[in-house]
Parts: structure tokens; sequence; C-alpha cells
């Protein structure tokens, strides 16, 4: 009798256990959703099972899919209005179901596909998009319909959000299950409309964001769920990780996660200012300073704030030398004095460029400091993207330090060189500590100059390679002048003590500096 007790007990939690439904999703950490599954890479059919598995074998946080209804009201999982010739609402599942896809999986049904997703499956999340109807009143049908289906299979903690075009859609899920995610796809409402409305998150084209930036930070304020779509460029997955987007929504889930895993933000650290140019004309005057005239090197250019010298244009900065006449506006101007007064000895310029910095307007202490460009080419270019110290003019040059993220000469076109100068390291006395990188095809390739700069380090790096790393020796500030704040500087020098040191190529002109972004990273704690 004590054996059929135990036997009768071990078929209850069987059953019990049978009929608990799917264990409790930990979604991925990793803001990467697979749009209609990883199906790009893998060469398979969107929207099909063996995308969505594909996905949770890539580990993605999300897989994306596709939900419409057959004239016989069956849930299926297709993207587009027609499927091999038969308008999905005018036509059965049975009529449909013949035609099978291009791995030779028969269309899926929803039911089918929840039950594939909930199958070996606890880290990425469904995120079902509710395709709308023309047709009156079978939006909300669909909408029940699909949570109806949801709720009998037991997937609610698999469904990660549900997403549509429809805001009455959205409203309608909402009102029905407050407990259910949603976001809105069409992008035309600002986040303070869908805070109003209990909408959860805006998931909107990524141009439609690039085009209004201001709406990625209202959305942060007011606790919004931000994602975008399809974000299929590295550049696209880069912006996005830099703005600490909740999720990216992408065809290429493999790239994004590779770019996941090398952003500084997984890293910890937190875009804290930025300029992606993503607008026309003159560089934003809230960000960016000129200098004007002769500054320093023997440089033969003469700074101005012309737009043909510095000027934002099809998204990127533009920083261009031209060989041109122009007045120089110091010569015999007795108040300058010192190392400077060779600037008063030159009634003119041959060559114009411009000079801009974030002097007055932004500053860091350490950091990650990321600039995106192409560099002129020829020679007597001397292109350079830099830092130097909030107290410069109070205590000097070289005591205030000098810290030179990327410098290039025309002459030397496959080299680059990161470098410091300091009191006890400059190249005056030649002691400076820099050292040189091979660069591919710098002219007409973007390359990302960056720096990494700790109270221990200065890291100089080249596409994600460290080539030269300085310690800090811990001794006087004539070495190490770098625990305080340091503007970006980003110019385009002519001839120079370095850059002309094998003569200028009057025939290159105009040359110019091609900016993507730039982008300044800091940790919670610098």
């Amino acid at each position: 009798m004590r054996y059929l007790f135990f036997f009768f007990l071990y078929l209850g939690l069987v059953s019990c256990n049978a009929n608990s439904g799917p264990s409790k999703i930990v979604f991925s950490d990793n803001p990467v959703i697979a749009h209609r599954g990883a199906w790009k890479t893998a060469g398979i059919p969107e929207n099909s099972i063996a995308s969505l598995r594909q996905a949770i074998k890539l580990n993605c946080t999300g897989s994306e899919f596709d939900v419409r209804m057959t004239s016989d009201e069956v849930l299926i999982v297709a993207h587009d209005t027609v499927y091999n010739g038969h308008v999905i609402e005018e036509t059965t599942y049975e009529e449909l179901a013949k035609y099978k896809l291009s791995n030779g999986e028969k269309l899926p049904t929803l039911e089918e596909y929840i039950l594939a997703g909930l199958t070996n499956n606890l880290h990425t999340g469904l995120v079902c998009e509710i395709k709308p109807s023309k047709i009156e009143g079978r939006n909300i049908k669909i909408a029940n319909k699909v949570m109806d289906l949801v709720k009998e299979l037991n997937a609610e903690s698999h469904i990660l959000y549900y997403i549509s075009f429809s805001y009455t859609i959205l409203k309608h899920i909402k009102a029905t299950n407050p407990d259910a995610k949603v976001l809105y796809l069409d992008g035309s409402k600002p986040p303070e409309r869908l805070k109003k409305d209990g909408i959860d998150g805006l998931d909107y084209l990524v141009y439609k964001l690039k085009k209004r930036p201001q709406w990625i930070a209202e959305a942060k304020d007011l606790g919004l769920v931000l994602n975008a779509w399809t974000a299929n460029t590295f550049e696209d997955i880069d912006w996005m990780l830099a703005n600490s987007f909740d999720y990216i929504t992408t065809d290429q889930p493999e790239l994004a996660l590779k770019r996941f895993s090398m952003s500084p933000t997984n890293n910890n650290y937190k875009l804290v200012w930025s300029d992606e140019f993503n607008y026309k004309g003159k560089p934003d005057s809230t960000k960016w300073t000129y200098s004007y005239g002769f500054i320093a090197n023997n440089e033969k250019q003469y700074y101005l704030d012309s737009l043909k010298n510095a000027r934002v244009e099809n998204g990127h900065l533009i920083i261009e030398a031209h060989k041109e006449k122009v007045a120089n506006k110091d010569y015999k101007n007795p108040d300058i004095k010192g190392w400077a007064k060779y600037k008063t000895e030159i009634d003119s310029a041959d060559y114009s460029s411009a000079r801009i910095s974030t002097e007055g307007l932004a500053s860091w202490q350490y950091g990650r400091i990321e600039v995106r460009a192409k560099l002129p080419k020829g020679k007597g270019m001397w292109p350079a993207i830099w830092m130097l110290s909030d107290n410069r003019k109070d205590i000097g040059w070289p005591e205030s330090g000098e810290i030179d993220i990327m410098e290039h000469v025309g002459y030397d076109n496959d080299t680059i060189h990161g470098t410091i100068h300091t009191k006890a390291y400059n190249h005056l006395k030649g002691t400076q500590k820099g050292k040189t990188i091979y660069i591919d095809n710098p002219n007409e390739d973007f390359h990302v100059f960056a720096l990494e700069w700790t109270p221990e380090k200065l890291d100089f790096i080249l596409d994600g390679v460290v080539y030269n790393h300085i310690e800090n020796e811990y001794k006087t500030t004539a070495e190490w002048p770098f625990d305080k704040k340091y503007y970006l500087i980003l110019n385009v020098a002519v001839g120079g003590m370095w850059g002309g040191l094998h003569g200028i190529d009057d025939s290159i002109f105009p040359q110019k500096m091609t900016v993507d972004y730039v982008r300044v990273y800091q940790k919670e704690s610098e």
C-alpha cells in the first residue's frame, strides 16, 4: 500500500509539473532584438520558426515577428499583406499553408510559433508585432485573439513586448491587460504623448530619432523604453549603443552582438557629451568655438570661421584647408609680444583652414574620447585631434600638459602618432612620449581615434588597438599633469615645423578632414 501511495504521489507531481507552463524566463543581458528572427546571415526565411530558433541560439534578448489574421481568423506569422500572390486577409489558412517557406517549413501559425519560442528557451523574449488591418473592427479582434492565445499557452512571461503601428491596438492591449508592455512603431508621436497615453516606450526608425535627438533624452527622462529599427550598419548600432538605447532591432544580430561586446558602454562607460553632426551649417555653437589667425608652430594657414573652412553637411563635420590669400589682422600689432610676435611680421597667409575646440564650453577629467574621421591627403597637411588643459593660460605650456590623441603629417601618409607633452616630457627637449602605428587608407576610409584616460594611465587607440600606453609614474605634475580637466581641439594645419618639414604641395588643395562623430564617455565614478 505504501508503494502505491508514493506511485500516485509521483504521478501527481509529474502532472502538476506538466501543467505548470514554461519556466520563468530571464532575458539575456544584451540589447539585441533579431528583426523577424535571425535569418539574414543564416540564409533562412524571415519570420520562420528556424529564424526564431537561430535568434534563441545566438542568445538575443528578443526576437521580433509579425502577426496577421487569415479570412477564417487563423493567426499566422507573416510580414507582408500578400503571401504567394494571395491577400492574407482574404484567404483561408488552409489555402495559404499549401505554399511552403523557402526552407521547406510550412507557414507558421502564431500558436506554433509561440510554442517554438517556449521550447528550450529561457533567455530570448518574443516581440510580437500586430499588423494593423484596414477592415473596420478587425484590429481589436486580432489584438484580443493574440492576447487570448498568449494566455492560453501560458506564455505571458515570454512576451517581451507587443508592438504595432496602430495606436488603437496598443491602447486596447494596455486597457485590457495593464501588465502587458507595448511600444509604438510609427514614429509620429513625441515621448510625452506616449507617456500620457500609458504607452511603455517608442520603437522608431533610426533616422527619425537621428533627426530628433531630443526625443532620446525626453524618453529617458520620462522613463520610457527606447528602441529603434532597423539598425543594420555598425555605425547605427554603435550610435544606439553610445546613446544607451534599451534595445536595438536589427537584421544583423550577429553584428550587433559583436559591437555590443566592443562598446565602451559595455565597460561601465556612459556617454556624457557628443556631436553626431546630424544637422547642417556651422558647427553647433553650444559645443564648439573657433580659433582665429596664426596660432603656433610656424604653421602657414590662417584660421577662420568661414563655412568654407568649417561646416556640417551630410552628417559629417568638414574641416577644410584652402590655398588662398588671407589678410593677417594681427600684422604689426604692437600688443602681441614674446614668442607670438612672429604673427605680427606676416601681412597675409597663403592658406586658410579651421581650428575648433570645446574650450570654455566642455572639458573633462578622465574618460574615453572617440573621434571617427577621415584624414586629408598630401604633403604639407597636418591634421590633429588633441587636448589642452583648462588652466593652460594660467600656468603656461608645457607645464599645463598636452594630449595628442591623433596627429598625422601628409608626407608620412600611412602613419599616425599619439603623444603627450609635459614639463618633463616635451618636443622642445626631445623627451616627448609618443608612439606611432600604421594606418591603412586614412584618406578614404573612416577610422576611430580614441583615448582612454584614467588616473593611472593614458591609452592611445586606433580602431580598437592600443598602440601607446603611458602610465602615471606618481612623481610630480612635471611628469603627469593629467589629473585635471582638458578640452578637445580639432584642426587641420598646413605646413609648420612638422607638417611642412618636406614642403607643401600646392596642387593638392582643397584638403579636408571629415569627422563622423565625436563622443566622450566617462565612468560613474569619474
